[in-house]
C-alpha cells in the first residue's frame, strides 16, 4: 500500500512541476543577408563563421535553444572554413539547419529571448545596423533584462540601437569591437572605405567608451559593462557567449 501512495504522490508532483514549469529562454543570434559590398570587385560582405558557430556551440551546450534571424530571413552565407569547433557544431549540432532558416523580424517576439548574440563579418554593417525592427528588437530584449553579446564587426550592429529613453544602447559603456587602427590597415574593405561606417567610430559617435588595442592590455579581452558583453576579434567569440550565460544566472 505505501508502495503504491509513493507512486501516485510522486505522480502528482512530476505532473504539478510539468504544468507550472517555466520553458527556459532562448537565445537569438542575428545575422545578415549580404553577399558582397555590392561593389565592381563584389568585396566579401558574408558572416564570418568562426565568431557565430562557436558562440552558437556554447549556448545549445548549456541546454539553451538558440534562433536564428535576418533581415531577409532564410538562408544566409559565410565566411572562412569550417574548422574545429565550427565543424563539430555543424555536424553534430544542426548549425546549418538555423542559418539555412532564419527567421525574420516579425517572427520573433522579444519576450522569449533572454540574450542576443551578433557576430562580425561585414554584412551586419550593412543590413542589421541600420534595420529598425532588428534594432527594436534588441532594444526590447535589453530593455526586459536582457543581455547583449558581440564579437568583431557585430558591436556595429547593434552601435545604433536606441532605447524608449531615447538614448543609444551603448551610451556610457565599454564596448570593444572591430578598432579603426586595423580596418584602415587592411585591404578587406578598401582600408575601410567600402563600409557605412567604421565600428569604433561609430561606437564613440553615440556615446560608447570604444575599447581597442590601445585600451586593452590584451587584444583578445572580453569587456563586460551593463549587460553588455563584447570582443574586438574572433579567437575570444566563444568566450563572450560563456559571459552572457555567466551574467544569466
Amino acid at each position: 500500500m505505501k508502495y503504491f501512495v509513493s507512486i501516485i504522490f510522486t505522480t502528482i508532483l512530476f505532473i504539478s512541476v510539468s504544468v507550472n514549469a517555466v520553458p527556459a529562454k532562448k537565445v537569438l543570434i542575428i545575422t545578415s543577408n549580404m553577399i558582397d559590398m555590392g561593389d565592381a570587385e563584389k568585396h566579401d560582405a558574408r558572416n564570418n563563421l568562426w565568431e557565430v558557430a562557436p558562440p552558437y556551440h556554447i549556448f545549445v551546450s548549456h541546454g539553451f535553444e538558440v534562433d536564428f534571424v535576418s533581415p531577409d530571413g532564410g538562408k544566409v552565407e559565410f565566411m572562412m572554413d569550417p574548422l574545429g569547433i565550427s565543424s563539430y557544431t555543424i555536424k553534430y549540432e544542426g548549425f546549418m539547419d538555423k542559418a539555412n532558416n532564419t527567421f525574420i523580424s516579425n517572427q520573433i517576439e522579444p519576450s522569449n529571448y533572454w540574450g542576443v548574440y551578433i557576430g562580425g563579418g561585414y554584412g551586419p554593417l550593412f543590413d542589421v545596423a541600420n534595420n529598425k525592427e532588428l534594432q527594436s528588437i534588441i532594444a526590447k530584449i535589453y530593455e526586459s533584462g536582457g543581455i547583449i553579446g558581440g564579437g568583431g564587426h557585430g558591436a556595429g550592429a547593434f552601435a545604433n540601437v536606441v532605447l524608449s529613453t531615447g538614448e543609444f544602447l551603448v551610451k556610457g559603456k565599454k564596448v570593444a569591437g572591430f578598432p579603426n587602427s586595423t580596418e584602415k590597415s587592411k585591404s578587406w574593405a578598401k582600408q575601410g572605405s567600402l563600409l557605412p561606417f567604421l565600428v569604433e567610430s561609430q561606437l564613440n559617435k553615440n556615446g560608447a567608451i570604444a575599447q581597442n588595442k590601445q585600451t586593452l592590455k590584451d587584444k583578445h579581452e572580453v569587456v563586460i559593462d551593463q549587460r553588455i558583453v563584447s570582443t574586438m576579434f574572433l579567437p575570444s567569440a566563444a568566450i563572450v557567449a560563456k559571459e552572457m550565460i555567466r551574467l544569466n544566472k
